[in-house]
């Protein structure tokens, strides 16, 4: 398809635009960060600072006692692990359930149309019932309590992914496996699972993303650092009454890295998992 002049010059402005929306508050947020106080409070703005300042990037990564710096570490640790327990457990749960849905599709319908519903429903609906489950079983302000919180929202959005997936796989070439007498879990290992690789990839990185940003859950049934994710220590930067804003975009910028490395890593598996299924041979 060949794109007349005008055409070409509207796409590129179109790009142009989106990619400026996209990188000019990134790129603010880094020079906030790197501002002195009196540049981000005086008036007129000054956009290019007069002198960089990192300390607070040194405040953030100190351990020292009772400081920021400590909190935000703690919480980004948290974090790590309630992003990798969610990715984890909805996995193990997503993965065989995906697979049923996908090879037996038009039995199972009404019931992953259930599932599907599950994941449009607000988070606020399972806040009390999760409440009262968690208080019984002393689960308050733990890492634990979130996992399990996060998942409610991860394994519907986990499985309905998987299975689009999966639905791209030819059925064929588990029936021939099996007919050289593979096992179930065989089949799974060296045909279903290989192929749905970038899928697979895929799914990980935005159920990573989905529990990273998450804020309702960590807030409501987190009390302290010791449960904290890293969405409650950075609100809780700016709860005082003069904020510093340098320091809530540099809490930002540190916050966002682990995600954006875990994008650059998987680029090209995002890439191939969002287009599975798209083009039929």
């Amino acid at each position: 398809m060949k794109l007349t002049r005008t055409g070409a010059v509207l796409g590129y402005a179109a790009m142009i635009l989106v990619g400026l929306v996209v990188v000019l508050p990134l790129l603010w947020m880094v020079i906030m960060s790197v501002s002195s106080t009196r540049d981000l409070t005086t008036l007129p703005l000054h956009w290019i600072p007069r002198q960089l300042d990192f300390s607070r990037y040194h405040r953030l990564l100190s351990l020292a006692a009772n400081s920021d710096g400590q909190t935000f570490l703690f919480a980004l640790r948290n974090t790590v692990e309630v992003a990798i327990g969610t990715t984890v457990v909805s996995f193990a749960l997503a993965l065989p359930a995906s697979w049923l849905f996908a090879r037996r599709e038009g039995r199972l319908d009404k019931l992953l149309m259930l599932v599907v519903a599950t994941y449009m429903l607000p988070p606020l609906l399972f806040v009390v019932p999760l409440y009262h489950i968690f208080s019984s079983l002393s689960l308050l302000n733990s890492p634990l309590a979130l996992m399990i919180a996060d998942s409610t929202v991860v394994l519907p959005f986990t499985t309905w992914l998987l299975k689009g997936g999966i639905d791209a796989i030819p059925a064929e070439l588990e029936q021939a496996a099996a007919i050289d007498g593979a096992s179930l879990w065989r089949i799974w290992l060296a045909v279903t699972l290989p192929l749905a690789r970038p899928i697979i990839s895929t799914t990980i990185l935005f159920s990573v993303l989905m529990v990273w940003d998450e804020f309702l859950y960590a807030m409501i049934f987190t009390s302290d650092s010791s449960a904290q994710t890293i969405t409650v220590a950075i609100a809780d930067l700016a709860s005082g009454r003069v904020s510093d804003y340098g320091l809530l975009a540099a809490a930002g910028i540190l916050a966002a890295l682990p995600a954006v490395i875990i994008g650059a890593c998987l680029q090209r598996a995002l890439v191939a998992g969002l287009t599975t299924g798209g083009v039929k041979g």
